[in-house]
Parts: C-alpha cells; structure tokens; sequence
C-alpha cells in the first residue's frame, strides 16, 4: 500500500459534506489523535471504537475501508 488510510480519506474532506464519509473525513481531520500513518485496519478499527464518537456507524469505516482497499489494489495492478 503506498497511502496510509488516513492519507486516503483526506480526500473526501469537504466543507459541505454530502454523505458520510465525507463527514467522517472531516471529522477524523480534526482529530489529532488518529493514526494517520497507519495501514492497519485493526489499529485504525480499535481506535475508532474507542475514540471515534464522530461515527454514527463503524459501517461508515468499513465501508471508507473497502473504497480504501480496492483503490489500492488497482494501483498495484496498473504497474
């Protein structure tokens, strides 16, 4: 993975925030504390859960993790 996740979610930041995600993005923005070098999902899940009260759903990462993933994946492919 060349991107950490947080790095990848940087880029559904925005001020007016249309769906969940993005307000996820915003939001982990803000927070200082979020593991923003890690690849991880487990250390990324687990902080979530205990700090992540932005989220209205832990489906909302899965989902941000997924897009994560799959984005990932096909840049390894097109090399």
């Amino acid at each position: 993975m060349t991107k950490s996740f947080y790095h990848f979610l940087m880029k559904f930041r925005h001020p007016e925030p249309n769906d969940q995600i993005s307000e996820f993005a915003n939001e982990a923005y803000l927070d200082h504390d979020f593991p923003k070098n890690s690849f991880d999902y487990d250390e990324i899940s687990d902080y979530l859960e205990l700090n992540g009260h932005y989220l209205q759903s832990m489906r909302v990462f899965d989902e941000a993790w997924e897009q994560y993933l799959f984005q990932e994946e096909k840049k390894n492919y097109s090399y």
